[in-house]
């Protein structure tokens, strides 16, 4: 099939790179030149493990390419995914659909009859029929289709998330969309793979109540990790315990320093909002939002009790910055609420991430950017660990304590044992242990 991707961000080079792979001719559409330009120069404007080779082996199938001229692409396409930005809107928390509904307009003097438009942006309930009615206004004699197929990607394991799904959920209101996204996910029939079929407004739905769950359990085992700490009880022993239990499972049950990224904040923000509107409040997750806040201010405080209360005229190497391990993004991360709490205390910050070092300086000010961990903990005061990157999970514990100038190690996310830490002869400060 010929596929239009709108939108070249993660979202929609991901997605629209393995629908190339899947053997579909898909063309991703942007109106930023300059990631265009990369593009059609082979450079990745992200950073995803193995898609800038999925990239070019896709460009030189001649099954993706690149453009930023919508108008003349959208003829021949059987489907359009939008796929573009929805981060929260400045002053409510509202998803912002601005690029959405400019999309919407602009693609709809150009479809074709039978054309099948996808919202694969993250987008709030409602939102296919306001696509819908857009384009029906521009083109009221148009035979065509609204459908959502939301995305459950994670960031650092995207294209194997694309192509060995938990799921595939398809939102359709009529057979004709239905069949078509049937046949653009045909290719995962071999992994047998479970297709969801529902309602356009069940699929907008399902997307942001998966996320807000999930931001729920990584909220609950926070909590219980500082009660663990008040108790004397070990919080991965309790995680354990409990994700052994097949109606809760393990995964998201990792404490440390509160989610952060380009999905849970945003989405958990936006579904409170559609809870309002529709007077059906969330309290539970209102209660996620306000517990996760707080939690990346208390990390930062935690480093600062560790240096003995007081971090005015310390220095303090902090390891990661990303909102997670094998990604660049550095939106919501924790790293920046951390960063933030040590300089409020009067502490120097030296930095160190694999990845997230330029995007890093937009965001956070005033800091040393270090080549390596290492640099990083040249004359400080204390380590800490932000980010779960493999580059942290085996340092080199006899050169980190000749370089710091006390042997301290703050690990917030529990890569090491107690043990194995302490008889280097750091004093070892752990999440919830």
């Amino acid at each position: 099939m010929r596929i239009v991707m709108i939108g070249t961000g993660y979202v929609g080079l991901v997605s629209g790179t393995c629908f190339a792979d899947f053997g579909h001719h898909v063309t991703c559409v942007d109106k930023d030149q300059s990631k265009i330009d990369a593009l059609l120069d082979g450079r990745i404007p992200i950073f995803e493990p193995g898609l800038d080779e999925l990239v070019a082996a896709n460009v030189a199938s001649g099954r993706l390419d690149f453009t930023l001229d919508l108008a003349s692409v959208l003829p021949e396409a059987d489907a359009v995914f939008i796929a573009v930005g929805t981060p929260s809107r400045r002053g409510d928390g509202h998803a912002d659909l601005t690029y959405v509904h400019a999309a919407s307009r602009e693609m709809a003097p150009h479809l074709r009859d039978g054309a099948v438009v996808v919202t694969k942006s993250t987008v709030p309930v409602g939102t296919g029929d306001e696509v819908e009615r857009t384009i029906r206004e521009t083109c009221p004699d148009l035979e065509f289709s609204v459908a959502s197929n939301p995305e459950f990607l994670r960031e650092g394991a995207a294209i194997d998330d694309f192509k060995r799904p938990d799921r595939v959920v398809i939102g359709v209101n009529d057979e004709h969309a239905e069949e078509v996204l049937q046949g653009i996910y045909r290719p995962l029939t071999r992994n047998e793979s479970p297709m969801l079929v529902m309602s356009r407004r069940g699929a907008e739905l399902t997307k942001y109540a998966a996320n807000a769950f999930l931001a729920t359990k990584i909220g609950f085992i926070n909590e219980i990790a500082d009660l663990c700490e008040k108790v004397g009880a070990d919080v991965q022993d309790v995680a354990k315990g409990i994700g052994l239990d097949t109606r809760i499972g393990s995964r998201f049950l990792m404490p440390g320093p509160g989610y952060g990224g380009s999905c849970f904040p945003k989405d958990t923000l936006a579904l409170l909002k559609t809870g309002e509107d529709f007077e059906a409040p969330l309290r539970i997750v209102e209660s996620v939002v306000a517990s996760n806040d707080s939690r990346k201010r208390s990390m930062g405080r935690k480093v600062v009790q560790a240096l003995g209360g007081d971090g005015y005229g310390k220095t303090v190497a902090v390891l990661g910055l990303t909102f997670k391990a094998n990604t660049d993004d550095m939106r919501d991360s924790p790293a920046i609420a951390v960063v933030q709490a040590l300089q409020d205390a009067g502490a120097k910050v030296k930095a160190y991430d694999p990845e997230g070092m330029e995007q890093a300086k937009a965001v956070i000010n005033d800091v040393t950017y270090c080549e390596n961990a290492y640099e990083a903990m040249d004359g400080a005061d204390a380590a800490v660990i932000v980010t779960e990157w493999d580059v942290f999970r085996a340092l080199d514990l006899k050169r980190a304590k000749d370089l710091l100038k006390q042997p301290l190690l703050v690990d917030l996310r529990n890569l090491y044992s107690r043990t194995e830490v302490e008889r280097e002869g750091f004093t070892y400060v752990a999440v919830g242990r």
